[in-house]
């Protein structure tokens, strides 16, 4: 690099700084975070020479002018480290400044002459300098006290203790508030997303709307949607996701088990979105009006529960866009518009959107004002359908637009393809983003995948929302697994991840195929259902239980702060959570095996809780009736048959913080 030497009215600053970190791509996009998390940064910076070097982080809110400060201090081997907290919602940013540390490198050679017995009045004066050269930038305050230290030091007798007032603390951090900050290098500004809490923490129940009522072959509405708020509340959801609730299509509608021909009374699928009634910006009238919607929305947030709604850029044959904006399709060389395929399947009832056509700006503020639609009723929460389908840069320009008004709105990513993809799409602001997960069944590759989205530079981008199941995917497991299945899945999801989800039925273990696919026969897509949420089988105490242990844990909460431990079985997944001080601890063991029993020698590690290897600790079982276990030492065994419950939730204790009647449960 040529340095423009005119450019600079000084010589150009010899600090150098270098592998800042979080960033993301360095700087490309934006490092995610929430609403009260600690940043910690760090960087290398050095000089030439000897000279001391002084560093802070800045951050503010974008937009704004003034810069808040926080300390870097020196680590080793030139490594600085430091920390500052979000607490607003929206777009921030941050940067180093790091300067030659004049004054503290005069006093670091001043003390080493002093303790050598050598003449330090030059020193002296030297010194005097730069505190006479700062009063200019020092407070009026700071100033008077400089002064007070120059007098003091001007008047002493001995040269010795002239140095010992000097070299006080108290004139350092004098001279550091007022540092001319001369020479100095910038590392940024790297930019940061700081969302809703709920972006980190969520515990999502997926439903069709029209699956909510008790008439066989009639659609459910939203007050019947309502009369299941209290049911789903129980269960410990928080946010209450709708495939989507827009007029479907009357023509090629599909038919039963995806029958390509449909019967009378056949209700379509919800993503062939738009009829005569309306489209993305309108509510189908078997469901309600837009009065009954937002009393939903109303009696969800008094639930403590917000509507997820799904943002699905497709049309049916009927759709307003055909008719009034043909070009945004993509149109056959014999003039038709081409509907959706996936040979050999064909999906009549849909047409995909073309974002690379000539009228792409008006396409583009189309999808946003329908967006901003839903957000003006309540919506804050968006599920993509497909995002991978379409451009990323599009979702980059959505998804910003949308957080210039409404920051706290949180945008999940449906995409299941191609790795790269799904971190370019989270990078470009999705907010959670679907995972494999879903197909992750064995010890090792459960592992590798959490640690992955969790322990690597990942978890700054990507918040990987665990669901169970989805209405397009039933997975294998569930299909063959049992009762067990369903018991462990929820177990993991809830847990390896801070964000998860299930698809209604999940509680009922609902889980028979279509023979050979990962799909629901008679899935409610294609009909309507009528759900008995008490029948036989169903395991809501289970997953009410382990969602009010999420809520009672700190530990819990977290996304990045998954470790796993040493389980001497393949078939039994051991790993822990807790809070850096280790006020909350949380142990999971599971059986990953929902056929056989299995037990094992599994190794905690209590040295990183502060557990001395001969003191006792609790093990307090929260999922299993608060059993608990006194444990000495590291090595401990366990066995777990599925039929009886799959997994352990153990709250770990010291035993001199527990009281007595802790432990009588």
């Amino acid at each position: 690099m040529n340095l423009d030497l005119q450019s600079y009215a000084e010589a150009p600053s010899g600090v150098l700084i270098e592998n800042v970190q979080p960033t993301v791509d360095c700087g490309r996009y934006a490092l995610k975070r929430e609403v009260g998390d600690t940043v910690d940064v760090t960087a290398d910076i050095f000089r030439e020479g000897h000279d001391l070097i002084a560093a802070v982080i800045q951050y503010r809110q974008r937009g704004q002018c003034e810069w808040s400060e926080a300390p870097l201090v020196l680590v080793d081997n030139d490594g600085w480290a430091g920390s500052f907290t979000v607490d607003i919602v929206g777009a921030a940013e941050y940067r180093i400044l790091a300067w030659p540390d004049h004054f503290e490198s005069w006093r670091h050679e001043l003390e080493k002459k002093v303790d050598a017995g050598l003449d330090v009045s030059s020193e002296l004066l030297e010194g005097r300098n730069f505190v006479e050269e700062s009063f200019a930038r020092a407070s009026d305050e700071d100033r008077e006290w400089m002064q007070s230290i120059l007098d003091a030091a001007e008047t002493a007798v001995a040269q010795t203790t002239a140095a010992e007032i000097m070299l006080q603390d108290d004139l350092a951090s004098l001279m550091y508030r007022s540092a001319a900050r001369d020479h100095a290098a910038i590392a940024g500004p790297y930019p940061i997303y700081v969302d809703r809490v709920r972006a980190r923490f969520a515990a999502w129940y997926s439903m069709f709307p029209r699956s909510a009522g008790s008439v066989e072959g009639q659609s459910g509405t939203f007050k019947d949607v309502e009369k299941q708020l209290p049911r789903i509340q129980g269960m410990g959801f928080n946010v209450l996701y709708f495939t989507p609730i827009h007029p479907i299509s009357e023509q090629k509608r599909k038919g039963r088990n995806n029958s390509l021909v449909s019967e009378p009374g056949d209700p379509g699928v919800p993503y062939a979105i738009g009829n005569k009634h309306g489209g993305h910006d309108a509510i189908h009238p078997d469901l309600g009006t837009w009065d009954d919607f937002d009393e939903l929305v109303a009696r969800a947030a008094e639930h403590g529960m917000e509507i997820a709604m799904d943002l699905a850029v497709q049309g049916s044959p009927e759709h307003p866009w055909l008719t009034e904006h043909p070009e945004w399709f993509f149109i056959r060389p014999d003039g038709t518009i081409k509907y959706g395929e996936n040979p050999p399947k064909k999906y009549e009832d849909m047409y995909p959107v073309n974002f690379n056509q000539a009228h792409w700006r008006e396409l583009y503020e189309e999808i946003y004002r329908i967006l901003m639609v839903w957000v003006g009723h309540g919506v804050k929460t968006i599920r993509v359908d497909n995002p991978h389908t379409k451009p990323t840069s599009f979702w980059e320009w959505l998804i910003a637009k949308v957080h210039e008004t409404d920051p706290d709105v949180i945008f999940l990513s449906e995409a299941f393809t191609k790795p790269k993809v799904m971190k370019a799409l989270a990078k470009a602001g999705f907010a959670q983003s679907y995972t494999y997960f879903t197909w992750r069944n064995y010890k090792h590759e459960i592992v590798e995948y959490a640690e992955e989205l969790t322990q690597t530079e990942m978890k700054d981008f990507f918040r990987g929302n665990f669901f169970t199941n989805t209405h397009d995917i039933n997975p294998s497991i569930l299909q063959i697994g049992g009762t067990p299945a369903f018991k462990y899945r929820v177990v993991l999801a809830s847990t390896l991840s801070s964000v998860y989800g299930i698809y209604s039925g999940f509680e009922l273990c609902e889980g028979t195929p279509v023979p050979g696919k990962e799909e629901y026969l008679n899935s409610e897509k294609y009909e309507y259902k009528v759900w008995d949420w008490d029948r036989e089988g169903n395991i809501t105490p289970y997953i009410s239980r382990l969602n009010a242990i999420r809520n009672a844990h700190a530990a819990l909460q977290e996304y990045d702060n998954l470790s796993f431990f040493e389980v001497q079985n393949d078939n039994i997944l051991g790993y822990v959570k807790r809070t850096p001080d280790n006020g909350d601890i949380v142990v999971v063991l599971c059986n990953i095996n929902p056929f056989e029993t299995h037990e094992a020698w599994f190794q905690l590690p209590i040295a990183d809780w502060g557990i001395a290897p001969d003191h006792q600790y609790l093990a307090v079982d929260e999922l299993n009736d608060n059993a608990v276990h006194s444990w000495t030492g590291a090595w401990q065994h366990l066995r777990l048959d599925p039929q009886v419950n799959p997994a352990m939730i153990l709250h770990i204790r010291p035993w001199q913080h527990v009281e007595y009647v802790d432990i009588v449960l």
